[in-house]
């Protein structure tokens, strides 16, 4: 088997900036084994500078001679989870690429060996760098794959000496990718794990037929309230029994960007407050553990799976060492829907369930067990542990009552833990007046604390010709559109603050680098951001090269409140001020 767990991009914005005690404490609830969601897999985007659903990564080759492996928070991530569990399994997957690659074409596939290189210098630079090995490497994020750049990809892999690198393909459809394996040998060769997103828990005959690993490579994206924690129950022991999948990765590992940004709150666990620490350990980080702490990559599902008579499933899975652990979930339809793909009805009602162990099973003694209840507050239970069963006396059998809504661990495993820390902070709102002067020497992070960029990429940026007041600063560093994953928007954004925010003054110091064309904006109540940014509306107020200014209501620029000229030109300072107030009612004359 494999297993679980977590993903991101552009997910983990806000976690960086959190004051400790929190922000260990939220990565231990994700990453230290036998504590909280004690996850298997961690996989990340390989930055590619364009945007990926809540904002843009860094790509560590924003130009063709450039090369910077300390960019955006990823490798920090990756570390950080090494620290708590040295066996995790690393993934790495693009969604966009820097636009040098694509030669002018908005496509990755224009020079195959080139893309390759790319993709191959960020694992060497993991390692190099960070002393990260990374296990599995995919291919391009929900979009066409090229059979002859898998077997580039490979070819190069082995002549880094990276032959224990893995790769998955095609993190979209089963079926295209299936077909493709039975038909050519050598692409059946090199693809050692097929990876299908929300495959409702079901894969297909010819992905059956390749006797590869079947992945559900991502997963999940539903808002983590206890119906997501149903779904995510569901789906952890279903993509085994209905589709033979022995690994299940959430989108996403934790939300912990501003909530109103696409997907808001649909993480595992929610730590979107920097500015106070409030975090929240979510449902489904406790229903994560009653799989994750109890089975390790490694482990055999046992053929003995299915489903329950009155709805739900069971899997059971061995380490081959004579450990057994028994999972079974009841989750009801209308509190186990996913945010896709559609879940056509099924019906779960009270039942008794009677398990025999046999053969070497029916010599274990004892089961530990572990319990979940999803549902009405006065009912709910996080995983519990409950009293052991004791099976000498009953020849290895045991009957369970059953309701709807319920998780339970049955397992030889001792180590089994509710982790727990003192509560963190209350929740409070984004602070009301808020500066940043950049002014830090040699910056831990690439971007400034807060900032949220949804198209291009801002970062510290130590101004050595001004030794003045502008000698720190933050500065947008794209200098050509990337190849995109969603549509980014035509001018670069970076965002930060309350969305509910009306009345507001921003003042900012900007320089525009690009003579004659260039130009700079500042904005206030921005409505959207993600993949969502092209049509962002607001204020909007810019200054151009060229000489002149406009207020527009939007980030496009069709909407136009006001324009004219003013004295504007490129590579000088001005303090931008945009303050915005509702206006009070007039009276009628």
């Amino acid at each position: 088997t494999g297993f679980m767990v977590a993903n991101l991009w552009a997910t983990s914005r806000l976690l960086v900036n959190y004051p400790e005690p929190y922000r260990s404490q939220i990565l231990d609830y994700l990453f230290k084994p036998n504590f909280g969601a004690s996850l298997h897999i961690l996989k990340v985007e390989i930055g590619g500078d364009g945007q990926t659903t809540d904002g843009t990564e860094p790509s560590h080759m924003h130009y063709a001679l450039d090369e910077n492996y300390f960019r955006g928070y990823e490798w920090w991530l990756m570390k950080e989870a090494k620290k708590r569990n040295p066996n995790i399994t690393l993934i790495g997957l693009p969604w966009s690429f820097p636009g040098w690659l694509g030669k002018g074409f908005d496509w990755p596939y224009v020079n195959l060996q080139l893309t390759a290189y790319y993709v191959v210098t960020w694992i060497v630079g993991a390692k190099r760098y960070h002393d990260l090995d990374i296990d599995y490497i995919g291919i391009w994020n929900e979009r066409s794959y090229n059979a002859n750049y898998i077997k580039i990809l490979r070819k190069m892999l082995n002549s880094q000496g990276l032959q224990r690198v893995k790769i998955i393909a095609s993190d979209n459809l089963w079926e295209s990718i299936s077909a493709a394996m039975l038909l050519d040998a050598e692409l059946f060769k090199v693809v050692d794990v097929i990876g299908a997103h929300y495959p409702g828990t079901h894969s297909v005959k010819d992905a059956r037929l390749t006797g590869k690993k079947l992945w559900s490579s991502e997963d999940f994206s539903t808002l983590n309230s206890d119906t997501g924690a149903g779904c995510w129950g569901r789906i952890l022991n279903q993509n085994y029994v209905n589709g033979y999948m022995t690994s299940t990765i959430a989108w996403n590992l934790v939300a912990s960007y501003y909530e109103q940004l696409p997907y808001g709150r649909c993480g595992l666990m929610t730590a979107q407050e920097p500015w106070s620490g409030h975090y929240v350990v979510e449902s489904p980080v406790w229903v994560s553990a009653h799989t994750t702490q109890f089975t390790q990559p490694g482990w055999y599902y046992l053929k003995t799976v299915g489903h329950l008579e009155k709805g739900g499933s069971y899997v059971a899975l061995t380490d081959g060492l004579g450990n057994l652990t028994i999972i079974i979930e009841t989750m009801s339809h209308k509190h186990s829907k996913c945010i896709r793909p559609f879940l056509p009805y099924f019906n779960v009602s009270q039942q008794f369930a009677t398990f025999v162990l046999k053969g070497s099973f029916s010599e274990i003694p004892e089961l530990q067990v572990w319990y979940t209840k999803l549902g009405k507050t006065s009912e709910r239970f996080l995983f519990k542990q409950l009293d052991s069963l004791w099976l000498l006396d009953s020849n290895g059998s045991f009957t369970l009552k059953l309701q709807e809504d319920e998780l339970f661990t049955l397992t030889t495993l001792t180590t089994g833990r509710k982790g727990s820390f003192l509560l963190p902070p209350e929740s409070q709102h984004f602070p009301s007046t808020y500066k940043d002067d950049f002014n830090v020497d040699y910056p831990f992070f690439s971007e400034a604390p807060n900032f949220a960029d949804q198209t291009g990429v801002f970062e510290y940026f130590t101004n050595m010709e001004d030794p003045g007041e502008h000698h720190f600063t933050l500065r947008q560093v794209l200098n050509q559109r990337p190849i995109t994953w969603a549509a980014d928007a035509s001018n670069t954004i970076s965002i930060i603050g309350d969305y509910s925010w009306t009345n507001l003054t921003i003042k900012c110091d900007v320089y525009i680098e690009t003579p004659d064309t260039g130009g700079v904006f500042i904005a206030g109540r921005v409505n959207k951001g993600g993949i969502l940014i092209r049509s962002a509306r607001g204020i909007f107020f810019w200054i151009f090269a060229n000489g002149s200014y406009r207020v527009t209501g939007d980030l496009a620029g069709w909407i136009i409140y006001a324009l004219g000229r003013v004295e504007v030109i490129a590579k000088k300072w001005y303090t931008l001020t945009l303050t915005i107030k509702v206006a009070g009612r007039r009276k009628k004359t």
